[in-house]
């Protein structure tokens, strides 16, 4: 064999074998994947097993304990699922998404115009900021939850799906102080359903949240009202953000001014209706009466902006009285 022709024997040899590399190296990536999904799959088909349990517990207190013993092992599960397929311990994938997106914007800013003088740059739903913010507040949730530090001051069960109320506190963004209540919506119906432009399945979920406020003095009698129907913010899918957040949940933001100062008590009520694929409606209430802290009212001479006076009944502004003109008279003898 002459010396070319051995080179040459020597190159087929060389890229069959680059070539067989290469596929073996695809076809690893492409089964570490499948085994990626099934265990994600398998860990949220376990989640789900449980939160039926959970969503109808009927006293508080007994799912408080139930559900941050479901968080120990849903998150036991999660870390050890993220170290075994060597994902990153901060949850940022969106993040990272978000900048390479970022990123493709700008090239496309970067382009020549097109003839009419318009740029290829496509609009954007949110703009950055707002898609951060939104991740934000969502992994401040999770972070609650992963470390065990989720505990509702409210939580209620009906129709097979439970409403949290987490936290209220008075937030001052924005320019002034306003009463934030973050919600927790477990067990919404949900279904998948083909993008008409892109042919991907996409997750559906039905779950219309209205509320109503009825702000109440020290004697019960009615102050105020307010009807906030739907949230401001809303998350209906929040594993779109963070792949391992806790299955069917849905995250929603009521945000109101302070309230008048004669204010001592408030009874919120919740209504969420969720359709489900097959037709039915599922249509759940939950009321929660609360104190009203002092950092919820308003100070000496500041005003309640937008309010609007109606005429009530009696039996809307002072139940107690309304109950005690029906109560029969007593006889005397």
């Amino acid at each position: 064999m002459s010396r070319n022709a051995f080179l040459l024997f020597l190159l087929v040899v060389a890229g069959l074998l680059g070539v067989g590399v290469v596929g073996w190296r695809r076809s690893e990536a492409q089964v570490l994947v499948l085994q990626r999904e099934a265990a994600a799959a398998r860990l949220r088909a376990d989640a789900l097993e449980r939160l039926g349990w959970i969503r109808s517990i009927p006293e508080q207190k007994q799912y408080l304990e139930e559900v941050q013993s479901f968080f120990k092992w849903y998150f036991e599960g999660v870390d050890a699922y993220r170290k075994r397929f060597n994902l990153s311990p901060a949850f940022d994938e969106y993040l990272v998404e978000l900048e390479q997106r970022k990123a493709q914007e700008k090239e496309l800013e970067n382009l020549p115009a097109l003839p009419d003088g318009r740029r290829a740059t496509p609009p954007a739903a949110r703009t950055a900021v707002d898609r951060k913010a939104f991740y934000d507040a969502e992994k401040a949730l999770f972070d609650r939850m992963h470390t065990g530090r989720y505990l509702p001051i409210f939580s209620g069960t009906d129709k097979g799906m439970r409403l949290d109320v987490v936290t209220a506190d008075v937030s001052a963004a924005g320019g002034r102080p306003r009463v934030r209540l973050p919600l927790v919506l477990w067990g919404a119906q949900r279904y998948a359903k083909d993008d008409e432009h892109s042919g991907a399945k996409r997750i559906v979920t039905s779950a219309d949240i209205a509320a109503t406020f009825r702000l109440l003095d020290s004697g019960g009698k009615l102050v105020a009202e307010m009807s906030a129907g739907a949230p401001g913010m809303k998350n209906d899918f929040p594993e779109r953000l963070i792949a391992e957040f806790p299955p069917q949940v849905v995250l929603a933001q009521y945000e109101f001014d302070r309230v008048p100062a004669g204010v001592a008590q408030m009874e919120a009520t919740f209504s969420v209706r969720s359709h489900a694929p097959s037709g039915g409606d599922a249509n759940a209430t939950y009321t929660w009466k609360a104190s009203v802290p002092e950092e919820w009212r308003l100070g000496p001479g500041e005003t309640w902006e937008g309010a609007q006076e109606s005429v009530r009944s009696i039996e809307d502004i002072d139940p107690a009285q309304a109950a005690k003109a029906k109560a029969p008279a007593k006889s005397k003898r």
